[in-house]
């Protein structure tokens, strides 16, 4: 018998950068741009691991013109908030020169705890994501569908590639994000696993051994969500922009949605070998879309524009019964016409040489095209949280 089809709901949680507007620093103003933002966003808004840094997290959503929407809202909410705060809000893997030295910790014993565990890796997590559930309460379903996505993670990967710089300095990797949070023991791309119950077994094996607390410290690219009856996709930066947002979260509802149709379908699982599914997640954080990507399937390198188009193949019947092929296939487009997120950040840098240009550059796209609210949050204080 054939499982039901998953709910295909979604929810995105972005995190933000605080900038001071004239050092272009990150700024340590979490509690203040916090309390400002919550006026409109109520508990959508969160503190994350520094001060001076936000995490803000759509109610669910029902389709992607509801996602734009939403998230639209909430980025206008924060800007808003931080311009208030006397500060500004940007999108970007990571800072370009601030030191994580630096930065504060947020008083929070779930922080303090990760910090007294990890230390220096955790010290150092001044990095910014883009996580996006997507509603399946069939958790059985769930292990099938993260065991088909896995294969499919560096193309997300590679198109929303926006860490260049690292402390000042250009790291020769279009997303150094990828690279600062694969250090950590339960990071990158998970295994297979054969049902729910060995994944439960795994992460709690985990627990056992005191190598994470809990099951929500599990921080593999796909995970099943602790809190949520979702599957959650954690591969990638945070974007600049909210048309490229709104891409990721069709492109992983459009992913869910094929990889069940080859469950349905009888279709067997790609087996891949975990060292190659390594090997391309550090190859699409290296180049981004400027190099080559690895088939994982086929054991070959192509030629990135060629893996893109691959991908969208792949997933153009499920974009197209959702309704979002034209959208979502026009901004892979411009991206690959206009650069990724990393590729704008260099072009800013090689015109002016000056690192603060590039902050002024990332805090214009982060509110590019983001009007006034158009939808209220009303159930904002029932949406999805970050699990970190």
């Amino acid at each position: 018998m054939a499982p039901s089809p998953p709910e295909l709901t979604l929810g995105v949680e972005e995190e933000y950068q605080i900038i001071d507007p004239v050092t272009r620093q990150l700024h340590g103003q979490a509690e203040a741009v916090l309390t400002a933002a919550r006026e409109t966003l109520g508990e959508a808004v969160q503190p994350e691991l520094h001060r001076s840094q936000v995490e803000i997290a759509t109610p669910v959503c029902q389709n992607l013109a509801d996602v734009r929407a939403k998230l639209t809202y909430c980025r206008q909410a924060v800007i808003a908030a931080a311009e208030t705060a006397g500060c500004q809000i940007a999108a970007a893997g990571t800072h370009p020169f601030s030191h994580w030295a630096d930065q504060e910790v947020t008083p929070k014993p779930r922080y303090q705890e990760l910090v007294n565990d990890y230390q220096q890796l955790m010290r150092e997590q001044v990095i910014f994501g883009c996580h996006v559930h997507v509603g399946i309460s069939d958790r059985e379903l769930a292990i099938q569908i993260m065991n088909r996505a896995r294969v499919w993670l560096t193309p997300l990967l590679a198109l929303t590639a926006n860490s260049p710089f690292w402390l000042g300095r250009d790291t020769g990797y279009a997303s150094f994000r990828t690279e600062l949070w694969g250090r950590w023991p339960t990071s990158g791309p998970p295994a297979t696993f054969q049902s729910y119950a060995d994944y439960r077994a795994v992460v709690q094996s985990l627990v056992d051994t005191h190598t994470v607390r809990d099951g929500s410290k599990i921080y593999w690219d796909i995970r099943v969500s602790e809190r949520f009856e979702t599957l959650e996709f954690r591969v990638t930066d945070v974007c600049a922009t909210v048309d490229e947002a709104v891409m990721v979260a069709g492109l992983i509802q459009a992913l869910v949605q094929t990889c069940y149709t080859q469950i349905v379908q009888g279709k067997p699982e790609p087996l891949v070998r975990s060292e190659l599914l390594y090997a391309a997640h550090w190859r699409a954080a290296r180049h981004g879309l400027s190099g080559e990507l690895l088939d994982v399937i086929a054991e070959q390198a192509v030629p990135a524009a060629q893996r893109i188009e691959t991908f969208l193949d792949f997933l153009r019947p499920a974009l197209e019964e959702q309704n979002t092929w034209e959208e979502v296939s026009q901004t892979v487009r411009r991206i690959q016409q206009q650069g990724t997120g990393s590729d704008r950040q260099r072009a800013i840098y090689q015109q002016t040489g000056r690192l603060e240009d590039v902050v002024d550059h990332i805090v214009r796209q982060t509110s590019r095209d983001v009007p006034k609210p158009q939808v209220k949050l009303a159930e904002s204080a029932g949406g999805m949280k970050l699990e970190s």
